[in-house]
């Protein structure tokens, strides 16, 4: 079941991800699309939500009416197409997985050791999403908060987190306190895996942060899976 309701008070993209946000965490809501330049948000949901339950779970400068009301049934022939747009949106994560992975190979060829290219693809895989979120500091808190339990409960933990991430892979490439690196790196993706695997088995269509906000990137299996590579790879390096 869809509504699409008009929301006034929304200047900028923090301002959308703030609604998204409030308006996803109500109880039976699966699915939050904002339209910034439109002032409309579309609601799926399980069952009917009463619009001043909306009303209320937003922050008093936005406003919310309903616009209009309609159910849609998606036929199973449309699966296929919703499968290729999603390999589509999620194209700038496996490119930048596989120039990271194609770089560490690089860096090893010559004297191969699987503990070496480990590190430097923990280093690199660091720096590089990192650099993403640096580049909307404002606006990544907002998007993170959304799944990561940590950062929903400790507003700040999402303003450093970047930052965090620059330091562990300055200290996976630089070879500096390489056990700390990996404890650390156990606890930051283990807490950030829980909250994606919530998200996926709850259903709720909402973006990943992985890549900041520069790119629109969904949450799926993917994210799930990126974030497994890194915990057993720093699994296997504090073992051996």
């Amino acid at each position: 079941m869809k509504h699409t309701y008009k929301i006034t008070g929304m200047t900028c993209g923090n301002c959308k991800a703030s609604v998204e946000k409030y308006l996803g965490e109500i109880e039976s809501v699966t699915n939050v699309s904002v339209n910034l330049e439109k002032e409309e948000a579309e609601i799926t949901m399980e069952k009917h939500i009463e619009t001043k339950v909306l009303k209320d779970a937003l922050p008093e400068k936005y406003t919310l009416s309903e616009k209009k009301q309609e159910k849609k049934e998606i036929p199973d022939v449309a699966f296929d197409g919703m499968e290729e747009s999603k390999f589509q949106q999620l194209k700038p994560l496996f490119l930048i997985i596989f120039y990271i992975t194609t770089a560490g190979i690089l860096m090893n060829y010559k004297n191969w050791n699987w503990s070496a290219f480990m590190l430097d693809f923990m280093g690199l895989f660091y720096i590089v999403f990192s650099f993403f979120k640096m580049l909307d500091l404002k606006g990544f808190p907002d998007s993170f908060r959304m799944y990561d339990p940590l950062a929903k409960r400790i507003p700040v933990y999402g303003k450093i987190y970047p930052f965090i991430e620059t330091a562990l892979g300055l200290m996976f490439l630089l070879r500096f306190e390489i056990n700390i690196a990996l404890i650390i790196t156990l606890i930051i993706l283990g807490v950030t895996t829980v909250g994606v695997t919530k998200t996926l088995l709850d259903k709720k269509a909402i973006r990943c942060a992985c890549l900041g906000t520069a790119l629109k990137l969904p949450m799926t299996e993917a994210t799930f899976i990126e974030n497994a590579i890194m915990i057993v790879m720093a699994v296997l390096m504090l073992i051996f």
